[in-house]
């Protein structure tokens, strides 16, 4: 694949990036993607190795070799076919997704993996560009209707899937806008939101609808999973008007952190913060907004979420940004003959971290202090590993100036409520009951209720949320009809 001897002669070259004191002024999308001879060059370098650990793993199972040797002879538009043979949204996931496929390539045993990533999002950029995106409506209806709850990438996959096998599907999100996680949860200078917005005008034209501000089941009483219903339907009604329903409603229940001074005004989880600023990018105008202008923030949580708080306040102009993460720092390199092919243990700067800001390892709060109600500081000790298990370091504690406290700890489950609502068993971590095997996957102990995406495996990354709703629209086609085109 590519030129046999292109991994010799050529070496990785990254997309670029607009200049940090420069792309903090905006919320667009900042990245320079590969030219089109860049890209050539890029797939130049796949080897032909024999057996590509690439496609395995990478979750959706890309046919990674064949798109870049394509990319490699000029040939676009079947680099394309092959990227949506597999993929329905590669511009998401050319964009948001951290490239597991990357660490599995073999080349990156002893040298830098091929661009794969930058390679997919020049590819479906192309496309876009040249019109070769088009809806592909069904030959024939089925007369079967499917309900789909949630329109993150879980969602929209299978609804795609579902509507050109022929369905009636319709997507309920109880937010004002289609996008789930991709609409509110990431930046839009990591991903603009109409790139999402042009997908939707795709699947209506192949017969899929939405429908907002409809919330199915119930939210718990104070919770703060952002909402917009303005309607509110129960399973039974879903599940009399359809003949499947397929939950798609992802990981919303954020992890807290019940330490004393929990309760102090200016702290909040960190999906009631990066919605809103994302609401006001898209126009809306909030009647209260939580804002980093001027403070000291700490963001707690050492993940992609945590990152895109710290990018986000760097953008409205806060006074400093430190990030605290508990487990200590990784090595700055991976040790690729113990991890690869697995996605290794490294320390990972993102793009938010070079625009500015502190990153604290091995720290533990210990509780929050504050004055006439509002937090002015986070009380912390340094942690260290020890038998396995992180245990304080006496003598460390120390306190960091805090006027605005965002936790960005990740999900613990989907919200209970609604899978209770619908009756639906819960595995020991709260997601869903369902398996993934070929016959039978996906389906709950409701009849015709099935579950993918984060609400049957918990939190996780959007390729792994597009390849369940695909494998989950195929399990509901079968169930509907015996049998299924669509590929698993």
């Amino acid at each position: 694949m590519g030129k046999i001897t292109g991994f010799m002669e050529f070496e990785r070259v990254e997309e670029g990036y607009e200049p940090p004191a420069e792309r903090v002024r905006h919320y667009r999308e900042f990245v320079i993607g590969l030219n089109d001879e860049q890209a050539k060059v890029q797939g130049a370098r796949c080897m032909d190795c024999g057996t590509p650990f690439c496609n395995n793993g990478c979750p959706i199972n890309n046919i990674i070799p064949d798109f870049n040797d394509l990319v490699y002879r000029g040939d676009w538009k079947d680099a394309i076919a092959v990227l949506h043979s597999t993929n329905n949204f590669p511009e998401f996931t050319g964009r948001i997704c951290p490239a597991p496929c990357e660490a599995a390539c073999t080349l990156n045993i002893n040298d830098d993996p091929v661009g794969i990533k930058s390679i997919e999002h020049a590819i479906i950029d192309r496309a876009w560009a040249e019109g070769w995106v088009v809806p592909h409506p069904p030959k024939t209806k089925t007369g079967k209707t499917v309900a789909v709850v949630g329109s993150g990438p879980a969602g929209l996959a299978a609804a795609q899937q579902l509507a050109r096998a022929g369905h009636d599907v319709t997507v309920f999100e109880k937010n004002d806008r289609i996008g789930g996680l991709l609409r509110y949860g990431i930046p839009d200078f990591k991903l603009e939101k109409w790139l999402i917005d042009r997908r939707i005008e795709q699947m209506q034209a192949e017969g899929v609808t939405f429908r907002t501000r409809v919330l199915v089941g119930a939210l718990p009483d104070g919770s703060k999973v952002t909402s917009d219903a303005r309607e509110v339907l129960s399973p039974e009604q879903l599940c009399a008007s359809f003949d499947a329903v397929l939950l798609c409603a992802g990981a919303e229940q954020p992890r807290d952190l019940p330490v004393p001074g929990r309760e102090l005004d200016g702290i909040h989880f960190a999906m009631e913060f990066l919605p809103q600023q994302n609401k006001v990018n898209a126009g809306d105008k909030l009647k209260k907004q939580i804002k980093a202008t001027g403070k000291h923030v700490v963001v707690i949580g050492g993940g992609d979420t945590g990152s895109d708080c710290v990018g986000t306040c760097n953008r409205q102009g806060a006074a400093s940004v430190t990030q605290f993460e508990l487990m200590p720092q990784p090595p700055a390199q991976e040790n690729k003959a113990l991890t690869w092919p697995y996605w290794p243990l490294k320390l990972r700067t993102s793009t938010s971290h070079q625009e500015g800001c502190q990153r604290e390892f091995a720290i533990a709060t210990k509780a929050f202090v504050g004055k006439g109600g509002k937090v002015t500081a986070v009380r912390t000790v340094r942690v260290e590993m020890k038998d396995g298990k992180l245990v304080e370091v006496p003598g460390t504690e120390q306190e960091y100036r805090a006027d605005l406290v965002l936790l960005a700890m990740g999900f613990v489950a989907p919200i209970a409520t609604v899978l209770d609502a619908f009756g639906v068993e819960k595995d020991s971590r709260g997601n869903a009951k369902a398996h993934t095997d070929p016959i039978g996957g996906y389906a709950t102990n409701v009849p015709k209720v099935f579950a993918a995406g984060d609400v049957r495996r918990g939190q996780s990354l959007v390729v792994w949320a597009i390849r369940e709703g695909r494998q989950a629209a195929r399990a509901v086609d079968e169930f509907l009809m015996g049998q299924s085109v669509l590929p698993r």
